[in-house]
């Protein structure tokens, strides 16, 4: 098990200064420039996402890594145990933030099976192959390390928030297109267009984290 967890953490810190490495160009492309998705209006509707948080019960998870799903667990396991202890959906706000290579969880079903986000990102499902859907959107027995906890699709209805790094869009999305030979702007808005209904894309998973810790959300790490 170390052996493949250390695979794994190469594998992934391998990409990601890869991709910072060799995808500055993209970041930086006019193209980019010229169709910024952060202007005032996107904005303020980024602001007044964040006025939804309420409750007295407040958390934000940093969602940094896929983890065995654990960033969408853990946020099931708050609403659980918050409910047990007497304190209805209505007093809670649980949030993940989904930044670094966590960013996949943010992603639908057509993204994972086309780019194979279960290969390039390490999460296998219950079939124990890597998946080639989000395996922790509705999950199925055998998704997450323990069966019956609801996935990000379930608790958005309850009430929980979810967003996305824009920043980690464009890096991973543009190491994606730089492997298979396609334009990274194209795969980039690609991605964006494949986000979960249920999620806000933010111009970063840090700057989201420190957002949601002045809405008086304690901080939780939830990668690895």
């Amino acid at each position: 098990m170390k052996t493949t967890n250390n695979t794994r953490r190469q594998f992934l810190g391998a990409l990601a200064l890869g991709a910072t490495a060799s995808t500055i160009s993209v970041l930086t492309n006019p193209i980019y420039a010229s169709t910024t998705i952060f202007d005032e209006s996107k904005m303020n509707e980024t602001y007044d996402w964040f006025d939804q948080i309420k409750g007295t019960h407040r958390v934000v998870y940093d969602g940094s890594t896929p983890h065995y799903g654990l960033p969408i667990l853990w946020n099931w396991a708050f609403y659980l145990t918050n409910n047990e202890t007497g304190s209805p959906d209505t007093d809670i706000t649980a949030m993940t933030v989904l930044r670094h290579s966590g960013l996949c969880l943010a992603l639908n079903d057509e993204i994972w099976k086309k780019y194979k986000l279960g290969e390039i990102f390490n999460v296998k499902d219950h079939t124990k192959e890597f998946a080639v859907r989000n395996p922790f959107y509705e999950p199925q027995d055998g998704d997450y390390p323990i069966n019956g906890p609801g996935g990000l699709k379930s608790l958005d209805e309850r009430g929980a928030m979810f967003c996305a790094c824009d920043l980690a869009t464009k890096v991973y999305s543009g190491k994606v297109a730089e492997k298979i030979g396609l334009d990274p702007t194209k795969v980039y808005q690609e991605w964006v267009n494949g986000m979960l209904p249920n999620v806000k894309l933010v111009p970063s998973g840090v700057w989201a984290l420190e957002r949601a810790q002045a809405h008086q959300c304690a901080y939780i790490f939830a990668g690895e």
